[in-house]
């Protein structure tokens, strides 16, 4: 088992189309939970993606609902800027799911609560929010290192 990337509902195909470049190089997992704020279109994956998109393993959810019912023994630990405890002070376990939101506005509420964790990177005071998909790089980095799940080259 590794660990998880699940990305709520993005807004720009090309994050997506990096997250799925960084999930087929770390071996993990990437969810798309839908809607996304773009026009789903398989065929342009396939061409951004160059010749990643065939090995990815990609799950996409129709809804946060089906997400969560496809996801029920796996903790969602959440990425977000409302958060107080920073990513490096937790113990990361397999399966664990990374959960980032959406670029122009993160998650709602009721995705905030369900949360069995959030999770903070520590930034300079004043600054909005680091890249969704650098963010999910940096984090996604620390819970390989701590369960050891990094690919075997």
């Amino acid at each position: 088992m590794s660990i998880h990337l699940a990305f709520y509902q993005p807004d720009i195909p090309q994050n997506v189309g990096a997250a799925m470049r960084l999930a087929v190089c770390l071996g993990c997992p990437l969810h798309i939970i839908m809607p996304t704020g773009f026009i789903w279109k398989d065929q342009e994956f396939r061409r951004s993606g160059l010749d990643y998109i065939a090995r990815i393993d990609l799950h996409k959810h129709i809804s946060w609902d089906a997400f969560l019912e496809a996801t029920t023994s796996q903790r969602k630990l959440l990425m977000t800027t409302k958060a107080s405890q920073p990513y490096c002070d937790i113990d990361y376990k397999d399966g664990d799911i990374l959960l980032l939101g959406r670029e122009s506005a993160g998650v709602p509420e009721d995705v905030h609560a369900t949360a069995d964790k959030r999770l903070l990177i520590p930034m300079v005071a004043g600054e909005r929010s680091i890249n969704v998909v650098n963010s999910a790089a940096l984090v996604l980095g620390e819970a390989l290192r701590q369960t050891n799940n990094f690919p075997k080259g």
